[in-house]
């Protein structure tokens, strides 16, 4: 399934120690980017739904819906801070070239890992 870094983790606590009602974790999916890609979705879950992948990362839970699971295998999910930004960037493995959304969300049918990494959402912090 996906992973995630310890900065993504220690990022998550944060938030979800602040939130006024009790969170179960973080909810992660998959959607269709239109050009037949993939765009994810984060939001915060207050409780697993039925046939929900739940694995866990520093402390932090992660659900994943069936329906999405197939298109996040491999996904890690990390924070960045920069100078400019800061915010939770998707790396995809096995990008696929020669898409509109410049393969940073898409992956090649055939698993082939030429065209290097990319990230999902825009290819940076989301």
């Amino acid at each position: 399934m996906l992973t995630m870094t310890e900065a993504a983790s220690r990022k998550l606590a944060e938030i979800i120690a602040r939130q006024p009602e009790p969170v179960f974790g973080l909810r992660v999916s998959a959607q269709d980017g239109g050009c037949g890609c993939h765009q994810y979705a984060m939001s915060l879950a207050r409780e697993v739904g039925p046939g929900d992948w739940v694995g866990e990362f520093g402390g932090v839970k992660v659900l994943v819906d069936g329906e999405s699971a197939p298109d996040l295998r491999g996904v890690n999910i990390d924070y960045v801070e920069t100078a400019e930004a800061a915010g939770f960037a998707v790396t995809r493995p096995n990008p696929r070239r020669g898409c509109g959304c410049r393969g940073e969300s898409c992956t090649d049918e055939s698993g082939d890992a030429s065209a290097g990494g990319g990230q999902g959402s825009g290819g940076g912090p989301v």
